[in-house]
């Protein structure tokens, strides 16, 4: 699949490069893409969540009041979790929420993702870039000439390069990855995924495996 390559000002250079079908033309594989979408989001969660239950409670563990001929129902503890600041009924603890793939499914995944978005055509190759300085406007400007300043990007870079990056930082929209950083989510979560020249051959190198 050939991809004509646009210059940071949106216009086209005049050359194409060459997709490898094997990474952006396969047959997707929903169910795989479904996976690696669903352990990178259970990856994220920190599993830090905990309530105290009532031995863990701090208070006296005396009965409170006599156990017949109060006409109200026995209690034994004020840390019961039927008392106000008493303890909680089966709480949350801390859970490790990590899942595990094999690399030739998340493999598959990727390429279907990429696949997915080249018959969207929503794959852009921009030409190799840098800035001089950290300027959130220099990546901006670079947004509007793409006409992608109002839609989710995902720019994908070939080695990293800390002035794009941070450049990029204080945009919501977009994202700036390398191209081992590249995953499933992020791919299908942009609108637009915008892959530096240098980049490809990377993508390819590892996707290809």
């Amino acid at each position: 699949m050939e991809v004509a390559v646009l210059d940071i000002k949106g216009k086209e250079t005049g050359r194409k490069v060459n997709l490898s079908d094997d990474v952006f033309a396969i047959e997707p594989n929903n169910h795989a893409v479904y996976l690696d979408v669903k352990q990178y989001l259970a990856n994220q969660r920190q599993g830090t969540h905990k309530s105290k239950e009532r031995a863990e409670i701090a208070g006296s563990t005396r009965k409170i009041k006599k156990q017949k001929g109060t006409g109200t129902a026995r209690a034994g503890s004020i840390k019961s979790p039927l008392f106000k600041g008493g303890g909680r009924v089966f709480g949350p603890r801390p859970k490790d929420y990590t899942q595990k793939l094999n690399k030739n499914l998340k493999r598959l995944a990727r390429k279907s993702a990429l696949t997915i978005k080249a018959k969207e055509q929503s794959i852009l190759v921009l030409e190799d870039f840098n800035f001089e300085a950290p300027k959130t406007k220099n990546f901006t400007d670079v947004l509007k000439a793409l006409g992608l300043e109002n839609k989710k990007s995902l720019f994908v870079l070939g080695d990293s390069n800390n002035n794009v990056y941070l450049s990029s930082r204080n945009l919501k929209s977009s994202e700036v990855v390398t191209n081992s950083e590249l995953s499933t989510y992020k791919i299908l979560n942009a609108n637009n995924v915008i892959l530096v020249e240098g980049s490809i051959e990377g993508i390819e190198a590892n996707l290809s495996k």
